[in-house]
């Protein structure tokens, strides 16, 4: 199997969460990633998941990080797939770069 990074594995479950249409100012719901279960976005942009097992797992982990909190992961105008830290909420917690509708 090949090794994923914790932050592949993260981007790759953001694809799915960009993967439906936008809606405006929509609330913002948790991702359900599930246990056992490694996610990847390929050279091409395509995404996968696949079933893990547990007698690799040491291997898994070697150079693989931990995702910041206070990420965020986009889709650009151009496809491609981006991450920023820093704040994206409002002081009142509304998402800082939606539309104003």
């Amino acid at each position: 199997m090949m090794a994923f990074s914790t932050k592949t594995f993260a981007i790759a479950a953001v694809l799915g969460a960009f993967a439906a249409p936008a809606v405006a100012q929509t609330a913002a719901t948790p991702w359900e990633l599930n246990p056992d279960t490694g996610y990847a976005y390929d050279k091409e942009g395509k995404t996968f998941s696949y079933k893990m097992g547990t007698s690799n797992a040491g291997e898994l982990l070697k150079g693989a990080k931990k995702v910041p909190k206070g990420t965020l992961f986009f889709i650009g105008q151009n496809g491609q797939l981006y991450m920023r830290s820093g704040p994206y909420l409002e002081g009142d917690g509304k998402f800082k770069f939606g539309s104003n509708q």
